[in-house]
């Protein structure tokens, strides 16, 4: 009983010291990024800068929101950069936890399922934000003139952020399910053409209500569907016994 309690406060500890460490590393790279917010911001609105009209600029309906927003999205980008050391904090918490295969496992997991995040907000920033403001732009009428809100702006951009991110996860959530049996590689290629359907219909229902942005998840979203099959082709020996 004794022992039990002295293990249950060393986890409690150690684990209070992991929440501690990740706190002080996002503080340490947000107090670096803060006195930049500012062109933080212009980096963010440079996809829409692009095709706003001569000596347009983005426009703040609140007082605060020159100062407030530019920090808000510092913080968020604080967050996201100190990720990889946060995640590591819970890593060196649970792994001690865990078998040699299962370790490999997750630690697999978390890292694929980083990089396509990352991977998913780059493809959003690079190519879909570009063609959402060019083709808004374009059939737009004459007299209308684009003026956004900054505060907006930033909740648009961050939700397409956040759907193209997740949206990348599909290998990896296609390989967890073949992995654990739940769905055989056979029945995952037999169910294509509903997949792709489905991509569709997903895409409708996530993003803005336009036929390009649709498409520009649909068809990737299909295409990592397919990616994770082939990890899990690639990968489909039976796990292996669990060995301390």
């Amino acid at each position: 009983m004794i022992e039990s309690e002295s293990n249950f406060i060393h986890h409690l500890v150690d684990l209070r010291k992991r929440l501690i460490f990740s706190i002080v590393g996002i503080l340490i790279i947000f107090a670096c990024l803060f006195p930049f917010s500012n062109q933080i911001y212009q980096l963010l609105a440079s996809p829409l800068s692009k095709f706003l009209p001569e000596h347009a600029e983005l426009i703040a309906t609140d007082i605060t929101s020159p100062f407030f927003i530019p920090m808000k999205l510092a913080a968020l980008l604080a967050f996201v950069i100190s990720l990889p050391h946060t995640l590591f904090q819970i890593w060196q918490f649970i792994a001690p936890g865990l078998y040699r295969s299962e370790r490999r496992l997750i630690a697999s997991v978390i890292i694929s399922s980083f990089v396509l995040f990352i991977t998913g907000v780059i493809f959003c920033y690079f190519l879909v934000l570009p063609a959402i403001f060019h083709f808004v732009g374009q059939f737009k009428a004459p007299e209308i003139t684009m003026l956004t809100d900054i505060s907006n702006y930033l909740n648009f951009v961050l939700s397409l952020f956040i759907i193209f991110g997740l949206a990348f996860e599909m290998p990896v959530i296609v390989f967890l399910i073949i992995r654990f049996g739940i769905l055989s590689i056979a029945k995952a290629r037999k169910i294509r053409s509903y997949m792709f359907v489905g991509c569709f219909i997903i895409a409708a229902i996530v993003t803005p209500p336009d036929i390009l942005s649709q498409t520009m998840l649909a068809l990737p979203l299909y295409l990592l569907y397919e990616l994770g099959i082939i990890a899990a082709q690639i990968f489909k020996a039976a796990p292996a016994k669990i060995v301390s």
